[in-house]
């Protein structure tokens, strides 16, 4: 038994506070170039935000945040800046995850750890270990990760998974394979550093998920930007392929529900 439906399969519960928030942290880069400093310095700049992101969900209630921290497209980038942000990686963990585990922040890392150094690999199992049993907020970082990478590697744990397909497998056979089997889809997407795009990221899991995109340079995302994604997302009517009448609960469009569930 999954522990939280499908979207393309059941009619999700939803609320004016997103349950689960996913984030593409653009723009450091940006920022440092602004201001003469080398890129490095941007990405320090971020992991700032980080902070005072997981304490603004942390206030409004919101139990999952999921952050794009490194794709695997980003080894494309200059070989000094990747090292750099291994480094940053690296410190960050030993610096935060005491400070997670004290406000009860559980932090869970997806993606092809593989490519990463032993010292790094160690950190992130460590860190996962000392706050597995905190449940106020769960912080995922996808480094490394890719949403094509993660659809085909579900696949193949799947077909290792040597359960019968009878045939054909569906979501509910795929499903639990995935890299965030553990978490709800996510209810908000944001992406700062004003792209458009969603780059490889959640394929499998935004397919119904509220675009939110925005100017705002990550190290520069602060209160009121979040508020203004927030409030964006509130405005919004959740359909997942109905009609606006079933969605108010028209009577006449009740009927038309057959097949449809809200889950708990």
């Amino acid at each position: 038994m999954l522990p939280f439906a499908s979207s393309t399969r059941h009619v999700p519960s939803t609320s004016d506070v997103p349950r689960h928030v996913a984030i593409i942290m653009d723009g450091n880069g940006r920022w440092a170039k602004k201001r003469l400093l080398p890129r490095i310095a941007g990405h320090r700049r971020g992991v700032e935000t980080v902070r005072r992101v997981v304490r603004m969900c942390l206030e409004r209630g919101i139990e999952y945040l999921t952050l794009f921290a490194f794709s695997s497209e980003n080894w494309r980038r200059p070989a000094e800046e990747v090292s750099l942000l291994m480094q940053l990686f690296v410190r960050a963990l030993k610096v935060e995850v005491g400070k997670l585990d004290h406000n009860g922040v559980r932090l869970r890392v997806i993606g092809d750890l593989s490519r990463f150094d032993p010292e790094l690999r160690a950190l992130i199992r460590a860190s996962e270990e000392r706050t597995e049993r905190n449940s106020r907020l769960v912080l995922t970082v996808a480094a490394n990760y890719g949403g094509r990478w993660d659809i085909l590697q579900a696949v193949n744990r799947m077909r290792l998974s040597g359960q019968d397909s009878g045939g054909a497998w569906n979501e509910d056979d795929l499903a639990p394979h995935l890299a965030m089997s553990y978490a709800p889809e996510p209810d908000l997407f944001i992406r700062t550093g004003g792209e458009k795009r969603i780059s490889n990221f959640l394929l499998w899991q935004l397919a119904y998920s509220e675009l939110h995109f925005t100017d705002v340079l990550w190290p520069e995302f602060d209160s009121a930007a979040f508020e203004a994604a927030l409030e964006s997302y509130r405005l919004r009517e959740r359909r997942f392929g109905r009609t606006s009448e079933q969605v108010a609960g028209c009577p006449a469009a009740a009927g038309q529900l057959t097949g449809l569930r809200s889950d708990a």
